[in-house]
């Protein structure tokens, strides 16, 4: 399975390397990128406030005195209530892929292996466990 994730990994990464031709320029992909996140932020707003597959009811998140760092998450809520409708989770799930792509391409313009990224934060979490998030 690692193998596969792996060479996913690395295929995705090559193709977009081989699609990168007017997104060559560091600044470029620098920018699109963080415009890529911004559309997902804004695609699960819609989803809220058009749709309104998606709920958010926010407040003060209660933790009991005593509570353990590894029992929090049984304390913290998402905030988020209902389910994504089909059209909004294909639309999210489209904007994720956009913020991907142009994540792999900095990886590619810098010279960085976007699996060994993903594997040694996956390891450095794994390490310090909840403390990594703190």
């Amino acid at each position: 399975m690692t193998k596969d994730i792996e060479n996913t990994c690395k295929d995705f990464q090559k193709t977009v390397s081989l699609h990168l031709i007017r997104h060559r320029s560091i600044l470029d992909v620098m920018t699109k990128y963080q415009d890529a996140c911004s559309r997902v932020n804004r695609a699960i707003a819609k989803a809220v406030t058009s749709c309104g597959c998606l709920q958010i009811k926010a407040g003060k998140q209660p933790l009991p005195a005593n509570v353990s760092l590894a029992e929090m998450s049984e304390y913290v809520k998402t905030h988020l209530e209902g389910h994504l409708c089909p059209n909004c989770a294909e639309v999210i799930e489209e904007e994720l892929g956009k913020c991907m792509f142009f994540l792999a391409a900095i990886c590619t313009l810098t010279g960085i292996d976007l699996y060994e990224t993903i594997e040694k934060e996956n390891d450095r979490i794994k390490t310090l466990g909840l403390y990594s998030l703190t």
